[in-house]
């Protein structure tokens, strides 16, 4: 089974980067292995990978400072999707990795299968077609052919997962969503995220469309319920 997608797989265990090369090349996609954060970089701007799958705890830097440097990279690799694998079980570190801009979280051990599933399910996500739609809301204008989103006329970078959160919410304006709703429409079948995983969206989110974050004109917390986008009056 061929396949048109790339992945940078950055693990300093050697034996589970061969586990890793092997089953992901056995799914039919295309690999790069790294053992360290040095060349990561500058090999994605040169040679653009379709998913990231980042050790956290790797030397040269950390997986963490990694994705954060890969979400401001520009817009040739920004967007591009990352899947953290790491060790640590911790939901605070599940939020973090949430809060650099990360799409999926494996845990160590992990099965090699869902470890494929996993991958399978965050490429779906960020390239299922959305119906083509220019939203325009107060000084937001949301294009879902192009995936761009603007604030006042300024292009803001988003990962896909974000797009796709403020898409659904502005496409029904006004109307209140439950954060288990809002994971049936958005993410759908990757299993890892949780409610609170919502919250963290939704933050994200309101940085870079509202003025002022804290007391939000677009993204309203619906106490109790969830959240509503609020068209402007």
């Amino acid at each position: 089974m061929a396949s048109n997608h790339k992945i940078f797989v950055v693990e300093d265990d050697n034996d589970i980067s061969r586990l890793l090369r092997h089953h992901l090349e056995v799914a039919g996609y295309r690999v790069r292995a790294f053992s360290t954060t040095n060349q990561v970089l500058s090999e994605a701007q040169k040679d653009r990978p379709s998913l990231f799958l980042l050790d956290i705890m790797v030397p040269g830097g950390d997986g963490l400072e990694l994705c954060r440097q890969i979400r401001q990279g520009g817009n040739n690799i920004a967007g591009v999707p990352i899947i953290f694998l790491t060790a640590k079980t911790d939901e605070t570190d599940r939020i973090v990795g949430l809060e650099m801009g990360a799409d999926d979280y494996v845990t160590k051990p992990f099965s090699p299968r869902e470890l494929v599933a996993r991958v399978k399910a965050v490429l779906r996500r960020s390239e299922r077609p959305l119906p083509p739609a220019v939203i325009n809301l107060g000084d937001l204008e949301i294009d879902s052919s192009s995936m761009i989103l603007t604030v006042s006329g300024e292009p803001k970078m988003t990962t896909a997962t974000e797009f796709r959160l403020l898409y659904h919410l502005a496409s029904h304006a006004g109307k209140v969503f439950t954060r288990d709703q809002l994971l049936d429409a958005v993410w759908r079948d990757t299993s890892f995220v949780t409610p609170r995983s919502v919250d963290v969206y939704v933050r994200k989110l309101r940085e870079k469309i509202e003025r002022d974050p804290e007391n939000p004109r677009y993204l309203k917390t619906v106490r109790g319920a969830g959240y509503r986008f609020e068209a402007p009056k």
